[in-house]
Formats: structure tokens, sequence, C-alpha cells
């Protein structure tokens, strides 16, 4: 096992192991991204869960990256047609959720988180609206595709609000980064 040395070694052991479990989000999104139901207009994606639950965990940089980066090979790997627009939404999704519990525990109030959560879903259900809109030249097919895009992100906030205040997530989070 590694030994810690002094603040340099501590630091650098704390930044591993984010990166690690950076990874495992992103490897999480990507895998999530691999299937979904199909419903008129396309599918439906449960990876807005993981999305949803690193923007809780991770700094706003750290929840970009996995949101937008772990959409966007999600995307390159299965369906490349949106890759694009998965990167700048849910990139900006996980990162506006981080900013708006940004300034550790006691501010991560249930109501701010949920509400944290809610900003994300808006932007992720405009930002998929207007470039499905784009990506495909047809207003209306971003029509068709709306109300899964809607039940997609709720399902994002739900799931992701009951795995941080209602499982050992948080914690085992807390113990994982601070050992």
């Amino acid at each position: 096992m590694m030994q810690k040395q002094g603040t340099a070694g501590t630091m650098t052991h704390t930044a591993t192991r984010r990166l690690t479990m950076a990874a495992l989000f992103m490897a999480m999104n990507i895998a999530l991204s691999s299937f979904g139901i199909p419903v008129p207009g396309g599918h439906l994606y449960i990876n807005d869960i993981v999305i949803c639950l690193a923007a809780l965990l991770f700094t706003p940089k750290e929840a970009f990256f996995v949101g937008g980066i772990g959409a966007f090979l999600g995307d390159f790997f299965f369906y490349p047609a949106p890759m694009f627009v998965s990167l700048v939404t849910h990139g900006l999704q996980a990162g506006m959720i981080a900013v708006l519990i940004a300034g550790g525990e006691e501010k991560r109030s249930k109501g701010r988180v949920i509400g944290a959560l809610l900003v994300g879903a808006v932007i992720m259900v405009i930002g998929y609206s207007l470039g499905r809109a784009y990506v495909y030249s047809t207003p209306e097919y971003s029509l068709i595709k709306l109300p899964f895009e809607i039940l997609q992100a709720m399902i994002g906030v739900v799931f992701s609000y009951i795995l941080y205040f209602y499982t050992s997530v948080r914690e085992a989070w807390k113990k994982h980064i601070s050992e």
C-alpha cells in the first residue's frame, strides 16, 4: 500500500483517486449510452443517472468531463450523429449542477440538490431538443422526442437524488476520497 508522504504525497494520492473515480464514472456513462429503450423518435437512455450523480460528487470541471466526454464517447462508439450535442449538453448539465451545489456539505441540503438537479434537467431537455432539431434538420423530430427527453431527465433527477441521499454512496465517496 502506498505511504502518504506529507502534503504533496497526500495531494497526489487524492488526485489519483479522483482521476480513477472520474474514469469509472465515465466508463459507466459510456456503458449506459450503449443501449436504450426504443421510443417514438429514438431511444430513452438511463446514463443521466450517472451524469447527475457525478455532478453531485465531483467538482464542476470534473463533472463536465464525466458528463460531456462520457456521453460524447458513448455516442461516438454506438450512435455518432448526436455526439457533439451530447458533449455540450451533458457537459453543461453536469457542470451546472456541480456549480450550483459547490461549496461543501453544508450547502448540499435536499432542497438545494433537487433545485440543481432540476436546472440540469432543463439544460438537458433544451439542449437535446435544439440539438436534435439541428442534427436532423427538423424541429418536428425534436417535438416527437420531447416527452421522452423530459422522462429521461426526470429519471436521472430522481434516481441520482435517491442514490445520493438514501444509499451509502455519499459516505463511501467521502471515505474513498479522504483516505
